[in-house]
């Protein structure tokens, strides 16, 4: 048994495999299945939230590397290789963009060493981290990144997964500050809203039950993770709802990007 296969563990739910259940991957365990259909059943619409979200990253990135230029990448919280991954949606506008993917999930790295491959003209590279590692992830980036010019922050689903709302706020300033002006932050984040209740119960249960926890905050406290940055329209709003190619209901993650 390698070291990475060691730390799977296929007895409890994990929310990256459940998240590729939902978005119809194979990367997953009966017992991921299970507490997914369970989570479905208290809010049936959850699946929908997984595809807006991924949906969401395609057209935030094809607008940074069509729009504003950007060639670099730092996208955290990777989660499970599945179609349009961010290297593949920036490489497909700019061959030469370079990506660097972080996570901590063992099974997220075994499979992104074996699918994660980018174009000949870019880079794409991995780290196996944790978001709060901040030194060990601005220095490794750095070997295929150049940091002194503007870098996409990919922050999607993450930061759910740091408890204390300080915390979570002074994690993402500190690697914007490392990052150079005209570098965007991408973030999305699920959320408790009084028109959506189903969502509490869901996020109780998985809490309860699944690994890692996470938690909600409210439209307003996700977008304070923007202060300080130049909101691109629509501002932070539903994750189906940021330049939709077609219209989509609303869901409880909220996302927005903003330029330093």
């Amino acid at each position: 048994m390698t070291d990475i296969e060691s730390r799977i563990d296929t007895t409890r739910p994990h929310t990256a495999r459940i998240w590729n259940y939902w978005t119809g991957g194979k990367d997953n365990y009966p017992v991921d299945r299970e507490a997914g259909d369970r989570i479905r059943a208290l809010h049936p619409g959850i699946g929908a939230y997984a595809k807006a979200d991924r949906l969401f990253l395609g057209r935030a990135v094809r607008h940074l590397a069509g729009q504003e230029g950007i060639r670099q990448f730092l996208d955290i919280g990777t989660g499970l290789p599945s179609a349009d991954n961010t290297h593949e949606v920036a490489q497909r506008v700019a061959p030469d963009a370079r990506v660097v993917y972080v996570d901590n999930d063992p099974l997220v790295l075994a499979h992104a060493r074996a699918l994660l491959v980018g174009t000949p003209e870019g880079r794409t590279d991995y780290l196996d981290a944790d978001l709060r590692d901040i030194d060990t992830i601005l220095a490794a980036a750095a070997k295929t990144l150049d940091l002194s010019q503007p870098v996409a922050l990919m922050l999607l689903g993450v930061v759910i997964f740091i408890e204390d709302d300080e915390e979570s706020y002074a994690v993402v300033r500190r690697l914007l500050d490392a990052l150079a002006p005209g570098s965007h932050l991408v973030l999305s984040h699920t959320v408790t809203h009084p028109d959506m209740p189903d969502v509490d119960e869901a996020v109780a249960f998985w809490n309860e039950h699944g690994t890692p926890k996470l938690t909600q905050r409210t439209p307003a406290a996700v977008a304070r993770y923007f202060d300080g940055l130049e909101l691109l329209e629509p501002g932070v709003v539903s994750c189906s709802a940021w330049r939709p190619e077609t219209s989509a209901p609303d869901v409880a993650m909220y996302a927005g990007v903003g330029r330093k």
